[in-house]
């Protein structure tokens, strides 16, 4: 959530960023307009109450005479109408405020999806491999038909050398993360509705989205663990010296994935459940952008040292999420499909997280304001394990183990 003086501000550019973001039905002038009429309502409920108690004060220690009783009951039924009034244009407030995304920076290309623009590139572009999904099945270490058995369809079981390789490539990542300082942590699977909106999720019923929801209970299953490493410090002040704080959460994620069609989807590529290692900051405002090009030289660090080719890519402002104000894409070449897959990704959210979930940082003259998060994938198992195979097959038919990931796999050179 945007605060709402930025708003009154600056009405005109939060709508044209808002479209900019294909967010069309932000109507910052209708929300202007509520705003005026709460705060409008706010100041005559709190006068009414302050009537009362000067009332209540004027009968302690003698009996009230009529003409108080009557008045006091008057008040207390007119108050309760402008409470309910209130309520009412609070939470038609309250909406319009959730609906305004986060304004994209200056620097994040205009338009959709094919407007992202590349920044740099790694790795050369080189084809002919075989398809990922056959290469696993053809040696028995990915068993789609079991999972749907099981779970439905875009489930499945990995076993033998792939599994481990997945926990090779886990733990690499892990090392490389902790060198950073980033603390390790594993985290709920489940998280309650304002944990799920204040990171920026879905709202429950809502079926474009991708969450899975608990029947009866407030409860998501999560898609990344960025939503509960969200929610850690919400409703908390942190002393300014503290920051930045860095957490590296490390779950499973479950995803509807409503919405992909006609999006790559074979294999390992596009499921409903895969693991994924997640890194985390929360930092003063003055820091985020530093520390988004922080989090992208690691995420590099780690393709980089797997050998994997990649090129890094500036979301598009119409492709971006409500909550991030700048995204970077790490997509791998993929030598089966001659083009670029996405890998992992990163995200400055400024303040957008935490205000929604009240983190703030208290400044070292005492003053308090909210802080700024941000997060970035480290590995997206499934996925890396798709870059894996289509870039480390061999003629002789057999997977050659990255050099980075041979001490994770007790010294296998070839699987």
């Amino acid at each position: 959530m945007l605060d709402i003086q930025f708003i009154r501000e600056n009405a005109e550019l939060v709508q044209r960023k808002s479209e900019d973001k294909g967010y069309r039905e932000v109507a910052v002038a209708e929300l202007l307009r509520l705003d005026e009429q709460r705060r409008a309502q706010l100041t005559a409920v709190e006068e009414l109450r302050a009537q009362r108690n000067t009332l209540t004060e004027s009968m302690k220690g003698q009996k009230p005479a009529p003409d108080q009783i009557a008045e006091g009951k008057k008040l207390k039924e007119t108050i309760a109408q402008k409470e309910a009034e209130l309520k009412v244009t609070e939470e038609e407030w309250q909406t319009h405020m959730q609906a305004v995304p986060n304004p994209a920076f200056d620097d994040v290309p205009l338009g959709g999806e094919e407007d992202s623009a590349e920044i740099k590139k790694n790795g050369a572009q080189e084809t002919g491999a075989k398809d990922h999904l056959d290469f696993a099945v053809e040696r028995g270490w990915v068993d789609f038909e079991r999972g749907a058995k099981v779970a439905g369809t875009k489930f499945y079981y990995l076993k033998g050398d792939l599994a481990l390789l997945e926990n090779a490539i886990t733990q690499f990542a892990l090392d490389v993360v902790l060198k950073q300082d980033f603390q390790y942590m594993t985290v709920p699977h489940l998280v309650n509705s304002r944990t799920a909106m204040g990171a920026g999720f879905s709202p429950r019923g809502d079926e474009s989205g991708n969450e899975y929801y608990v029947e009866g209970e407030d409860l998501t299953l999560i898609g990344t663990a960025e939503a509960p490493l969200t929610g850690y410090h919400a409703d908390e002040i942190i002393d300014e010296d503290k920051l930045p704080l860095k957490y590296v959460g490390y779950s499973p994620c479950y995803r509807r994935e409503a919405g992909t069609y006609g999006k790559h989807t074979r294999g390992l590529f596009r499921v409903h459940q895969f693991n994924k290692l997640e890194m985390y900051i929360f930092c003063a405002p003055e820091q985020s952008r530093d520390m988004h090009e922080y989090i992208l030289r690691v995420e590099e660090e780690l393709w980089q040292a797997l050998g994997i080719p990649y090129h890094v890519v500036n979301i598009a402002a119409g492709d971006l999420g409500a909550p991030a104000a700048k995204k970077y894409d790490i997509e791998y070449w993929s030598p089966v499909d001659a083009a670029y897959r996405e890998l992992t990704s990163c995200s400055n959210c400024t303040d957008f997280q935490a205000r929604n979930l009240n983190i703030r940082v208290r400044r070292k003259n005492g003053s308090v304001e909210v802080l700024h998060t941000l997060n970035g994938t480290a590995v997206s198992l499934a996925r890396s394990l798709v870059a894996v195979i289509e870039h480390y097959q061999t003629e002789h038919g057999t997977l050659k183990v990255p050099d980075a990931l041979v001490p994770y796999m007790g010294g296998k050179t070839e699987l």
